[in-house]
């Protein structure tokens, strides 16, 4: 296998894992963000003065301003996916949430960012929009025969809806305030991109420990609970997500894979959230459910890699 497209593969093992990784951890949905936000922070301060400052990266304001407003709305986003595997279970939860985001970036993708060009490109992302929205109606289908039904509810709802605004923001943010020319093209193109996004971890890690410290005083109201035994273990999820992250700024970067297939390829998340969840969490699925979910699965892949691929149809 090519070692680009391996490398590119990577987000998608990391990525898929956190939920993983937080369920084994335990915790309450906010100690799992916060400590998760602090191993963020210890990773990307070590990218910050390992990697961003010494190869002399661009550290303005601007790149403060974008970094930790990411990191704001990250939070909100996790915080309240912790809250929906908790409700739905990790199987479950984990391919609805991907599913979502994919679906709202797309379309702000299309919309706000103005990148859905001509005729073709909106024919191909509404057939893939269609795809991965099937796809998340076979993964959540219930079975009235099992022990245990899929718990989707109103609340389960209401996390899927917030934790799917708040990666939505965080994913479109840095390329908005891009488009808008806040960021200026020089900086955001410098090193195929990579400089730009790199250079926002540092920062976006601090935001993302703000945003959790927020959530727990302030939403929450668990501050006794907050550097609890935990909190610390998640740190460890922190670490796995941040990992997933670089190898994706890494790959986008590339111009043997570019932001594209980079993207396509960490998609692939949802089978290890899906089936991990399944295998490793011992999540009970009936064989009904079972042929819903590969063959969900399979479709909301092919709709992810088709709106990965849509600006080749420019």
């Amino acid at each position: 296998m090519n070692f680009a497209i391996l490398i590119a593969l990577l987000p998608a093992l990391f990525w898929g894992s956190v939920g993983l990784v937080s369920t084994k951890m335990g915790g309450s949905a906010s100690q799992q963000t916060f400590g998760m936000s602090i191993g963020a922070l210890i990773f990307g301060m070590l990218t910050l003065f390992g990697f961003v400052l010494p190869h002399g990266f661009y550290l303005g304001s601007e790149i403060w301003v974008v970094g930790i407003l990411s990191g704001l709305v990250w939070a909100m986003g996790m915080v309240f996916q912790f809250l929906l595997f908790k409700e739905m279970g990790v199987s479950l939860g984990m391919p609805l949430s991907t599913a979502g985001q994919i679906i709202m970036n797309a379309l702000l993708a299309a919309t706000l960012l103005g990148e859905w060009k001509n005729a073709a490109m909106w024919i191909v992302g509404v057939i893939s929009i269609a795809l991965v929205v099937t796809g998340a109606t076979f993964i959540s289908k219930p079975d009235k025969t099992a022990v245990t039904p899929s718990k989707i509810d109103a609340k389960g709802i209401f996390y899927l809806v917030m934790s799917t605004a708040g990666f939505m923001l965080y994913f479109v943010l840095p390329n908005f305030l891009s488009k808008i020319g806040y960021i200026s093209d020089d900086i955001k193109s410098a090193g195929h991109g990579l400089n730009y996004m790199t250079a926002i971890v540092g920062p976006q890690a601090i935001g993302q420990v703000i945003g959790s410290l927020i959530i727990v005083l302030f939403v929450f109201r668990e501050g006794k609970q907050m550097f609890s035994k935990p909190t610390w273990k998640n740190l460890v999820t922190g670490v796995v997500w941040a990992v997933g992250n670089i190898f994706m700024f890494v790959s986008s970067a590339n111009p043997a894979v570019g932001q594209t297939i980079a993207t396509a390829l960490s998609q692939l998340s949802i089978v290890v959230g899906t089936f991990g969840g399944i295998y490793i969490l011992h999540e009970k699925k009936t064989s009904n459910q079972m042929k819903f979910i590969i063959a969900g699965t399979l479709l909301v892949l092919i709709g992810a890699i088709l709106i990965g691929n849509i600006h080749s149809f420019a």
